[in-house]
């Protein structure tokens, strides 16, 4: 019987038995560590060929249930077939947050809501833009190489003068440059950290695309590939999350449900869900209620189709649906709400976990700008 640590195995031609001891203690060190430098060469292999993933979380507000089905989910999910990183873009929300306490508690709230939401720090990189200096270096090189033209055609810009064309006021008024210059920022957040994909809605790939235009321009310039061409990654099967009042959930519609709320604010917040005028006897399509469409995604399989059934029946008001739903969102939320209430309460910590994701970032971001200060003669 071995007392020695050797691992038991036979083997017709390996003589082990007797002799167990003596061998494991001559070449079981050497076995162990070449199976731990074996591991690390794999896990350095296998990260070093995983495409990058980058996400950019603007602060500009309180993260809703659309965001966390449609962004904070799917976002997420990256993680576990890219090398994930995620930073908040607060000098992004600058834009339009010029109170600085409003942009500080946004930027805390949103780093919290994320970690709640289920990002581990440890498994990708996390931080904010703001700590990151080489991002501003790079902004000011991407400038000589951006024309105005691409930045005229920017959607928020073109937006925004198209409202004051129709107050028949000044194009540019309210126009600051850093929404001009949005784009421009954008490319450097993305191509500092050889971005591969950007995760965006179906109608947010533009910036990505001219993120590549920029990438394209410095290296057609330099002749060489200094910078990585990225791609939008279009998310085509996100939900679309229903508001209070039937529309797509949305912070410009008024119409959100807090994904933080209170347990009380949550249900004063879904009993004031618009539904129409049948009367609790008649029968009513599940497809078409907004109540059903959200209870879908918090609700198991059987429980949705109980609650199918009973509104092909009959005899459920939309008061009874609108308490069903609240008993399955506050189920799936309150643990959620729990951890970010937790975070909240030692914001020091927080900033700590944002600070040494940013540590993380900027051996990466120094390279590049290293790279790139030499390529174009800034040395």
């Amino acid at each position: 019987m071995k007392t020695c640590g050797a691992p038991s195995f036979r083997h017709p031609i390996v003589l082990w038995g007797p002799f167990q001891c003596e061998v494991w203690h001559l070449f079981g060190p050497i076995f162990v560590g070449a199976a731990r430098y074996l591991y690390k060469i794999s896990l350095f292999l296998y990260t070093a060929y995983m495409r990058i993933s980058l996400t950019g979380i603007k602060p500009t507000g309180i993260l809703h249930i659309g965001n966390y089905f449609g962004a904070i989910q799917p976002a997420l999910k990256l993680a576990e077939t890219y090398d994930a990183r995620y930073f908040i873009a607060d000098y992004h929300a600058l834009n339009s947050v010029k109170d600085d306490k409003e942009l500080w508690s946004n930027t805390m709230a949103v780093a919290a809501g994320w970690l709640a939401s289920g990002l581990d720090p440890n498994k990708v990189i996390f931080y904010r833009q703001s700590s990151i200096p080489e991002t501003f270096e790079l902004t000011t090189i991407l400038m000589a190489f951006t024309g105005k033209g691409l930045l005229n055609r920017a959607h928020a810009y073109k937006a925004v003068v198209q409202a004051n064309l129709e107050k028949n006021s000044d194009p540019d008024a309210g126009v600051n440059m850093g929404l001009f210059t949005y784009p421009v920022l954008m490319a450097a957040d993305i191509l500092l950290f050889d971005s591969d994909v950007v995760p965006v809605g179906q109608d947010q790939s533009q910036h990505v695309e001219m993120a590549a235009d920029i990438a394209q321009a410095v290296n057609f310039n330099y002749r060489k590939e200094l910078l990585k061409v990225p791609q939008a990654l279009v998310q085509e099967h996100v939900a679309v999350i229903p508001g209070l009042d039937g529309q797509k959930m949305s912070k410009s519609y008024g119409n959100t449900i807090p994904l933080f709320s209170s347990e009380k604010q949550l249900h004063k917040l879904i009993m004031r869900i618009v539904t129409n005028s049948q009367g609790v006897d008649e029968p009513k399509d599940p497809d078409s209620s907004q109540i059903y469409q959200m209870y879908t995604l918090f609700a198991d399989v059987e429980e949705q189709a109980v609650l199918a059934a009973r509104y092909r029946t009959g005899g459920m008001g939309w008061g009874e649906a609108k308490e069903e739903l609240f008993r399955v969102v506050n189920r799936t939320l309150t643990p959620l709400r729990n951890r970010f209430e937790e975070i909240m309460a030692d914001t020091k910590k927080l900033e700590t976990i944002l600070a040494e994701g940013a540590e993380k970032a900027r051996v990466i971001a120094r390279e590049t700008v290293r790279r790139i200060r030499d390529a174009i003669g800034i040395r």
